[in-house]
């Protein structure tokens, strides 16, 4: 019987031995890469951002330039909500953020949203949704051009009582047998650029430091 015990006893050190070991690696390794995953992650969001605007429109990191907002009403989450800005000679060239479309035919939306300084559109992306394939994923840029309407509209172009689908007096088309999906795309694209247009100054406003 004793000689079970210490038996058992020895497995149990063992198999503590290997879990110490094992989280001393996994700690090591994170250290050692965290700073690398953390740059791939921005390169991946400049290069997202840099579909809108083209890097030749502004000089500043982009992905360092910003502030964190909390608007539930404009930006679909009560949660903070990061915003990107560039700027090219210190002034004002466009923003960016990822709002949310709350009334999707599946659940929430979550945009790319680009804003030029005039409160002109540099486009709009999905970053992700849970729509039905072959109806409402057809927001998706890959899936159809649909999302590319965004570009170069504004409050103004169309009127913003004509920020709608069609089947509801708007300007934008729905799909066939999906207008839910694209109305939440519309509404939540026009509540930002209402939003933009209601806080620009603090929104471009520079950071301190």
């Amino acid at each position: 019987m004793k000689t079970i015990l210490r038996s058992m006893g020895m497995a149990a050190l063992i198999l503590t031995g290997f879990s110490v070991v094992g989280a001393g690696l996994v700690a090591v390794t994170y250290n050692g890469t965290k700073d690398i995953i953390a740059e791939a992650q921005r390169a991946a969001l400049e290069a997202s951002l840099n579909q809108l605007v083209p890097v030749d429109r502004y000089d500043n990191r982009v992905v360092e330039d910003t502030i964190k907002v909390v608007a539930p009403e404009w930006l679909g989450t009560d949660q903070p909500v990061t915003i990107y800005r560039a700027r090219k000679n210190g002034q004002p060239v466009a923003l960016f953020a990822t709002p949310y479309a709350l009334d999707g035919y599946s659940g929430p939306i979550q945009l790319l949203i680009g804003v030029y300084a005039d409160g002109t559109l540099a486009g709009v992306r999905v970053l992700a949704h849970k729509e039905t394939p072959g109806l409402g994923d057809a927001i998706e840029e890959k899936r159809s051009p649909w999302i590319l309407a965004f570009t170069g509209k504004s409050l103004g172009n169309p009127p913003l009582e004509r920020w709608k689908v069609k089947k509801d007096s708007g300007t934008f088309d729905q799909f066939t047998g999906a207008t839910i999906t694209p109305r939440a795309v519309v509404k939540a694209t026009g509540r930002f650029l209402e939003y933009v247009q209601s806080h620009q100054e603090s929104l471009f406003v520079a950071t301190k430091g």
